[in-house]
C-alpha cells in the first residue's frame, strides 16, 4: 500500500518555517504581503497585475512533493521529491475544507496586533483568492480537477504555478483562473544548473509543458526568475520559448534571497528592479510587437509584459474580472482570457503619465 508523504522530520521543519499542515501531502502558510495588507499597506504584485486583494488570498499546495531541487527554493529543500505520485491520496474535500479552515484560524491570530485593521481583519474571513504556489508540485496531486473545482464553488479563484515538468497532467487540468508555468532558464544546461531536476528527459517535459500551455483558452503566464550571474545573458532563448508558449503574460522577476546556507546563491546574485525593467525592455523587443510592459511592482523587482490583446482602446486590461471568472468555470463551457478581463487602473500601468515617479506600481 503507498504510504503517507508526511513524516515526522518533516512536519517539524515545515511547522517551524509557519506552514500549517493539511492531511498527509498539503500545506497552507500566511503570505507576508496578506499581512502587509491587513495592516492598511500595500499588496502584492499580483494585486497590482492583477487587481487580487492580498488580504483574501490564501496561499497553499495540495503536494508537498516536487520533482526539481531549484537552487533559489525559499523552501530550503525541506520538501520531498519524485517524479510521480506514489503517496496516499487525501480527499480534495478535506483539502479544500482544512485550507479554509486553518487560514481562517490564522487570520484570526492576528486581531489585535499593532496597526491590524478591523474591518480588514473581517473581510479577510472571505477568501476570494488562493495561490496555488506555496512549495512542491500542485498538479502531481492526482485529485487536482476535483480540488479545483471545489475551489471555484466555494467563491475562490485559483492561481498555480507548475514547474513545466508534467506535460500529460497539463493537458487534462480543468480551467483555472490562471496557470503559470515557472520558466527558470532558456536551455537545457541552464535549467539543469538551475532547477536540478530529477527528470532525465527534463528539457523534452518542459518543451512539452510549454506547447500544452500554447493550446489554453484561460489565463497563462509564463514565470521568470532572473538570478543574476545564471541566467540572465540568454535573452533570445527566452524570447523564443515565448514565441512558442505565447502565454497572455509574461511575469519577470528577480530572486529573493532568503538567506540560509547556499554557497551558490548570494546577494551577489539579486538583481536590482532597473536591471529588471532593463532586460524586460530587451526582451519585449526581441519577441515582437505583440508584447508591451503593462505593469510593475518595484517592492518585488518584478516587471509584467502582456500580450498587446489586452490593450484595448489604448488601455490596458490586465486585470480579472473574478465573478465573471467563476461565473464562466461554473457554466462549463469554452470561454477565453479575455472573456474575464478588466481594466488596469491608472496607478498600476507601467510608467502612467498620472503616476508619482518611484511609485514602482504601489497601490496609493
Amino acid at each position: 500500500p503507498p504510504k503517507k508523504m508526511r513524516n515526522a522530520a518533516l512536519e517539524r521543519s515545515l511547522t517551524k518555517q509557519g506552514y500549517k499542515l493539511v492531511g498527509s501531502h498539503s500545506g497552507v502558510k500566511l503570505c507576508r504581503w496578506t499581512k502587509a495588507m491587513l495592516r492598511g499597506r500595500g499588496g502584492c504584485y499580483k494585486h497590482t497585475f492583477y487587481g487580487i486583494a492580498s488580504y483574501q488570498c490564501m496561499e497553499a499546495t495540495p503536494s508537498l512533493a516536487c520533482a526539481n531541487k531549484c537552487v533559489f527554493c525559499w523552501r530550503h529543500h525541506k520538501n520531498p521529491v519524485g517524479t510521480s505520485w506514489r503517496w496516499e491520496t487525501d480527499d480534495p474535500r478535506m483539502l479544500v475544507d482544512g485550507f479554509i479552515s486553518k487560514h481562517r484560524a490564522m487570520i484570526k491570530e492576528m486581531r489585535g496586533l499593532p496597526g491590524v485593521i478591523p474591518s480588514r481583519l473581517e473581510e479577510a474571513q472571505t477568501i476570494r483568492h488562493c495561490a496555488l504556489s506555496l512549495v512542491g508540485e500542485p498538479i502531481l496531486y492526482p485529485q487536482i480537477n476535483a480540488f479545483l473545482g471545489m475551489l471555484h464553488a466555494e467563491g475562490i479563484s485559483s492561481f498555480l504555478v507548475t514547474n513545466a515538468q508534467f506535460p500529460d497532467q497539463m493537458e487534462t487540468l480543468v480551467p483555472c483562473t490562471q496557470l503559470y508555468v515557472s520558466i527558470d532558464a532558456s536551455n537545457a544546461a541552464e535549467l539543469k544548473a538551475i532547477d536540478r531536476p530529477l527528470f532525465q528527459d527534463f528539457w523534452p517535459r518542459f518543451l512539452a509543458c510549454i506547447d500544452a500551455l500554447a493550446r489554453r483558452r484561460q489565463r497563462t503566464v509564463f514565470r521568470l526568475t532572473l538570478v543574476k550571474g545564471f541566467n540572465m545573458a540568454e535573452a533570445e532563448g527566452y524570447a523564443e520559448l515565448i514565441r512558442r508558449g505565447r502565454p497572455d503574460f509574461v511575469e519577470v522577476k528577480g530572486v529573493t534571497f532568503t538567506g540560509g546556507k547556499r554557497p551558490e546563491l548570494g546577494m551577489k546574485n539579486v538583481p536590482w528592479h532597473a536591471e529588471v525593467v532593463a532586460f524586460t525592455e530587451h526582451l519585449c523587443g526581441l519577441v515582437s510587437a505583440d508584447y508591451a510592459i503593462a505593469s510593475e511592482h518595484a517592492h518585488s523587482c518584478g516587471v509584467l509584459m502582456a500580450r498587446t490583446a489586452f490593450r484595448k482602446g489604448g488601455e490596458w486590461h490586465t486585470w480579472i474580472d473574478f465573478p465573471r471568472f467563476l461565473e464562466l468555470a461554473a457554466a462549463g463551457r469554452p470561454f477565453t482570457a479575455e472573456d474575464y478581463a478588466a481594466r488596469t487602473p491608472d496607478w498600476a500601468v507601467f510608467r502612467h503619465p498620472s503616476a508619482l515617479p518611484g511609485d514602482g506600481g504601489f497601490d496609493p
